[in-house]
């Protein structure tokens, strides 16, 4: 996209990206969403990746962003590995299937690897990320305790040869973890919005909830 600039987000843009982030993800995966108060409470947690903190800004105004945490791969052998999760990746309505969300991935791809980050694992809809290069964790052998492979868990290598084979368990950052009442507490500082039940959200539901066999 012409004129399209990818840059790391300062405090000043907070509020405009969670704005933004609101706006992507209302009504798309549950009613109403939750995803602009994650981005809030991810940049104070110490997993958190601010150099990977990045928003597209498009003649002045801020229309995408993404965020990484810190996450861990597991071997039988108890060795333990540091990679790199994102989310929420947002790019708002307007601009959406524009290649937004390819620029910010790619440069993070980038600024991740010469960090020597050498993977990333994500949750999302395949769909959305094989075009990026992810592929099935499973495919990876990465899975969840239990053996469980999701068929939402996607991976990446940012080097080649880095998912090896070996059987890992994936361990994401506890950030994710937050209490769902004080999500709704937040979005009331924002302008009101009505939450509805689209179709959406059912094939949101069924593949979020499916495995890998």
């Amino acid at each position: 996209m012409d004129g399209l600039i990818i840059r790391n987000e300062t405090e000043k843009d907070f509020s405009q990206v969670e704005a933004m982030i609101r706006e992507a993800f209302w009504n798309v995966n549950v009613p109403g969403c939750d995803e602009h108060y994650l981005a809030h409470i991810l940049r104070g947690h110490e997993d958190f990746i601010p150099e990977l903190d990045l928003v597209a800004v498009l003649d002045g105004r801020i229309i995408g962003s993404v965020m990484y945490t810190k996450a861990w791969l597991s071997d039988e052998n108890g060795c333990e590995k540091e990679i790199i999760s994102f989310g929420p990746l947002s790019v708002h309505p307007d601009f959406q299937r524009r290649g937004v969300g390819k620029a910010l991935l790619e440069r993070s791809f980038d600024i991740a690897a010469k960090m020597g980050y050498d993977a990333v694992v994500i949750f999302g809809h395949s769909s959305n990320y094989v075009s990026r290069g992810f592929k099935s964790s499973r495919k990876f052998n990465i899975c969840l305790e239990g053996d469980v492979f999701p068929t939402a868990m996607l991976a990446r290598e940012l080097k080649e040869g880095a998912l090896d084979g070996r059987k890992f368990i994936f361990r994401g950052s506890p950030a994710f973890n937050y209490d769902s009442s004080e999500a709704e507490r937040f979005d009331s500082l924002f302008p009101p919005k009505k939450k509805e039940y689209l179709p959406c959200q059912e094939e949101f539901y069924i593949y979020s909830h499916s495995t890998v066999n």
